[in-house]
């Protein structure tokens, strides 16, 4: 057993503290450390248990969370209740209590930070489902929360670090002029995207045309709009001129107007002409999803007898509105097999006069 001269040493001051005490307090903060690592540990594992028997998003948004605690942190806190069994300076003693508050300030941050995107990744894929134009929303709702989680985070970091806030808050208030004025097309592009998101002209997944170019929108940006089109290449759309645009926006479209027309020729029989219309609006309300608006004689062409037919496809998918087109098509090609009825295509006529020979010949 050593005797009591053997352990002296433990009473060698160290920075006003005697050694046993610095052990003593590293103790602590290795039994702290230790002792919230287990509980992380255990309180994840046990909210993953529960999250499986619930439906709600908020266990595993905690979940998510605690699970991004920062192993710095943790030394951090387990030194600072170490440190409480020694005595320091003031001055040191404010470092420390100054340390630790930025380590609680950036993690606390980082758990809020965590919860929101959680959040919004789980409401933006309810709201895809239910409601696509509200998608560009929830995730610009989200940027703007973490924009202003962060900046309050570093307006308390700096006011912990000494800074005078209030000064700092309104020298960014001039800078920002300055600021506003060097990044205006910047600016004007962030101005577009909330103007898209609280507007609404398009949502993600709708087709749109704009000028020459159109496609599918795949994501709607701060800056930009990306849009995939027909031949597979991705389209970088400004926001702004985006807006200046003008956009024809499938998306929306909830059924089809059809108009197309067709010639017979001039031979064809008076009555027959009557019965075309008859013809083509059986062979249309044959289709499905398809509602019938008119059929007429419309005009006597340069080399046929125009017709003029309008029909709706109660759906706004193109390859449906093709398929039915097509059928149409067939319909009426046979119906004028069936009566005889010849498609006219352009034709002159042309008279021939011959000098000294009274008949007139003509010659098609």
């Amino acid at each position: 057993m050593p005797d009591i001269e053997s352990l002296q040493f433990l009473t060698y001051p160290l920075l006003n503290n005697a050694l046993q005490s610095w052990l003593f307090a590293l103790t602590v903060s290795v039994l702290v450390y230790l002792l919230i690592r287990i509980i992380i540990h255990l309180g994840v594992s046990r909210l993953v248990r529960l999250a499986k028997e619930t439906t709600t998003i908020w266990d595993d948004a905690v979940t998510d969370a605690l699970s991004r605690t920062r192993g710095l942190f943790v030394l951090i806190i387990a030194l600072f209740m170490g440190s409480l069994l020694l005595e320091f300076p003031d001055r040191v003693e404010a470092v420390i209590v100054s340390v630790t508050s930025i380590a609680l300030f950036i993690q606390g941050g980082l758990w809020l930070n965590s919860i929101g995107q959680f959040w919004i990744k789980a409401e933006s894929q309810r709201r895809r489902k239910i409601d696509p134009a509200t998608v560009t929303t929830v995730s610009a709702m989200g940027f703007v929360g973490r924009l202003v989680l962060w900046a309050l985070v570093a307006i308390l970091l700096l006011d912990n670090l000494g800074f005078d806030v209030t000064a700092l808050v309104a020298g960014l208030g001039v800078g920002g002029i300055a600021v506003a004025l060097a990044l205006q097309n910047i600016l004007g592009d962030l101005f577009a995207s909330l103007s898209i998101v609280l507007d609404k002209p398009f949502a993600v997944g709708d087709f749109l045309i704009i000028d020459e170019h159109m496609g599918a929108v795949e994501n709607v940006g701060l800056k930009t709009t990306r849009i995939r089109s027909l031949s597979g290449e991705q389209l970088v759309f400004s926001n702004a001129d985006l807006l200046k645009s003008r956009i024809r926006n499938y998306g929306r479209m909830f059924e089809r107007r059809v108009v197309f027309k067709f010639g017979v020729t001039y031979q064809t029989p008076r009555d027959k002409l009557k019965r075309i219309p008859a013809m083509v609006r059986e062979t249309i309300e044959e289709q499905d999803k398809v509602r019938f608006d008119r059929a007429h004689f419309q005009a006597y062409g340069d080399s046929s007898l125009d017709f003029e037919i309008v029909y709706y496809v109660l759906s706004p998918d193109y390859n449906q509105y093709m398929d039915i087109q097509q059928a149409i098509n067939l319909g009426i090609h046979e119906h004028f097999e069936q009566e005889s009825i010849d498609f006219a295509y352009p034709t002159q006529t042309v008279f021939v006069h011959r000098v000294g020979d009274e008949r007139e010949q003509s010659v098609n």
